[in-house]
């Protein structure tokens, strides 16, 4: 199979999957290499740059999805609301697990300073993070990572395209403006 013909086809698949697949699904369904899934896979993507559609890639784990930036369009289109806002701690602890994922709840506590039981849990029922494993030491805490709903939620296409936490830090005292001073 050629790459072209391997383009339409993993196109048609992750059109029709309820839900993301995994390249190794997507070569053994077409009996192809998973390198050929993997080429025709990053040139789908780069097909559908600027257009209505985007395909997610978690990992090993790809699907297709209306572009980000016309959500507002595609809920209105469905009747759909958007959801309530995320609180501070809630975004607080998404980011953690986004940048140090996978983590276990221990180790979030310890960056946070505070229980976050209650706001994981929030985070797990709004399907933005799920249990990807188990810490190989005593009591086998459970690991957490993001979702492909997390993708989803804030117009990713993977998590390579989250800001680098050096982008994130506040900045320097040299490049503040004094209250009241306006840009030049």
């Amino acid at each position: 199979m050629e790459l072209e013909e391997a383009k339409s086809a993993i196109e048609a698949l992750l059109f029709v999957a309820g839900e993301p697949t995994t390249i190794r699904q997507l070569a053994r369904t077409l009996r192809v290499s998973p390198q050929l899934v993997e080429e025709a896979i990053t040139s789908l993507a780069e097909d559908y740059q600027g257009k209505g559609l985007v395909v997610q890639r978690d990992g090993q784990k790809v699907q297709m999805a209306t572009a980000p930036r016309l959500a507002e369009q595609v809920e209105h289109f469905l009747g759909l609301q958007r959801g309530s806002k995320l609180s501070a701690p809630a975004l607080e602890t998404l980011a953690i697990i986004a940048y140090r994922q996978p983590i276990t709840r221990a180790e979030i506590e310890s960056l946070r300073g505070v229980d976050c039981s209650a706001v994981l849990h929030n985070l797990m029922a709004r399907g933005l993070v799920a249990e990807v494993g188990r810490l190989e030491k005593a009591g086998l805490p459970i690991l957490y990572g993001t979702t492909f709903e997390f993708l989803q939620h804030f117009g990713l296409q993977d998590l390579s395209e989250l800001p680098r936490v050096e982008e994130l830090a506040p900045p320097s005292e040299e490049t503040q403006i004094p209250a009241g001073q306006a840009l030049e």
